[in-house]
């Protein structure tokens, strides 16, 4: 159950964390817009918790330099705006507390702390956090370090809007920026479609979407790709399990020669219909799936995530792919290995992202004020009805860790996908 409180909201603070999203700006303009029509200070902490979690060895914070206070004027055609109007940053400052437990850790907590210490000198009455299922972990945990605190300790309450262009967040059917981002890499792969047809090629997209397959799934069937493919479709044939060299424990992986075979079905099928091109989209995430062999070196992110970027997954499956094909037939395909992703990221934000946005925005502003509410998620569904969803329905009580929202096999929405792919029935 999300808990209350009873705090007169005068100030507020407002961050934003993890990788941009197209309709940022709406977001975070009407929730300030939304405090500074009841009268409130709004005060937008800059580039995430890069800034606070180093508070006390780097002195007060600074306006202008680690924090803007926003004005009227400051938001005006801010809600359609490209980038992001505080600025982000992937510093976590609660990487080494994964139980509740740890919260009690003195050394452990002590990022939390300075983050804790660094929202106090501001006199801040709230916190609206924006960001990723990593950010949502972050505002769980501040308001569990809060929850610790003596009986008379200045505590403010959390409240987080959910954000990714993956759309893999549980709580929430569809995240802000998720269409546009959809639509900036499927009108490329549109692009990329022409050029393969007078070339008589294949393009091989990696789209990004390291959980859950949204993004690619999304921009294969907007951008009318010939093959799509996630981490979803790593089940029965396409899957096995090998034991990590480096851990000791067994992980699922892909059975690349399968996986390869399929998308030759696939070109093969298509020449039976007189088509000798086409583009496949292939999610990032399943580098994650690739064997041992394939991950040798590679390093992993603060928050034990594989570093993807150091695998280009797209130049890996297309030269296996033109390998394949030749072998299968005989004949020899160009096949170009492309990534796509960060240029989606920024993109103009569509008009149903920046409605959502600003519903979210307007929800921070509803949940404090109107609910009293704190450790709670703001969500949408229908017509842009605001919920709240309470933290503890998002995130593990025992692990602190949050449930990604996969594409459920055999859903409407795969099958969509499925459904207008290029039939590889002989």
């Amino acid at each position: 159950m999300p808990d209350h409180h009873s705090l007169d909201i005068k100030r507020v603070a407002i961050l934003f964390a993890g990788g941009p999203a197209p309709a940022a700006n709406a977001v975070i303009s009407t929730a300030a817009f939304s405090f500074l029509e009841e009268g409130a200070q709004v005060f937008g902490i800059k580039h995430g918790y890069s800034r606070l979690a180093d508070y006390t060895a780097a002195g007060p914070l600074q306006e202008g330099v680690d924090y803007v206070r926003f004005t009227h004027d400051s938001l005006t055609h801010a809600r359609s705006s490209r980038g992001i109007m505080i600025g982000t940053a992937r510093t976590n400052p609660g990487k080494n507390v994964s139980s509740p437990d740890h919260l009690k850790d003195p050394e452990l907590v002590a990022p939390l702390r300075r983050v804790y210490e660094g929202l106090c000198s501001l006199e801040v009455d709230a916190l609206i956090s924006i960001g990723g299922d990593d950010t949502l972990k972050t505002a769980n945990k501040l308001k569990m370090f809060q929850d610790n605190l003596p009986g008379d300790a200045r505590r403010f309450p959390v409240i987080h809007l959910p954000k990714t262009i993956d759309n893999d967040y549980s709580g929430i059917d569809f995240t802000f920026g998720f269409f546009t981002a959809v639509e900036t890499l499927a009108e490329e792969i549109r692009n990329l479609n022409y050029d393969a047809a007078a070339g008589k090629s294949y393009f091989l997209c990696e789209a990004m979407g390291r959980s859950a397959g949204w993004l690619a799934y999304g921009a294969a069937i907007a951008g009318e790709g010939s093959l799509v493919m996630s981490v979803e479709d790593v089940a029965g044939e396409l899957a096995d399990e090998e034991v990590d060299p480096e851990t000791g424990l067994t992980r699922k992986i892909m059975v690349l020669d399968k996986v390869v075979s399929k998308m030759v079905d696939m070109m093969v099928a298509r020449e039976r219909e007189g088509r000798q091109y086409g583009t496949i989209v292939v999610a990032e995430g399943l580098a994650e799936f690739l064997p041992a062999a394939y991950l040798k070196g590679v390093s992993r992110d603060d928050h034990g995530h594989i570093n993807i970027s150091a695998i280009n997954l797209a130049a890996l499956l297309s030269n296996l792919l033109k390998k394949a094909y030749t072998a299968r037939t005989g004949r020899e395909r160009k096949v170009n290995g492309l990534q796509l992703g960060y240029e989606a990221r920024c993109a103009p934000p569509h008009a149903y992202d920046v409605m959502l946005g600003s519903q979210l925005g307007v929800g921070a502003y509803r949940a404090l004020v109107e609910e009293k509410l704190n450790g709670v998620m703001v969500s949408v569904s229908g017509q842009l009805d605001l919920h709240y969803v309470p933290f503890d329905k998002l995130v593990d009580p025992q692990t602190l860790v949050t449930k990604v929202r996969f594409i459920e096999p055999g859903s409407d929405f795969h099958r969509l996908a499925r459904f207008l792919e290029t039939c590889t029935d002989s």
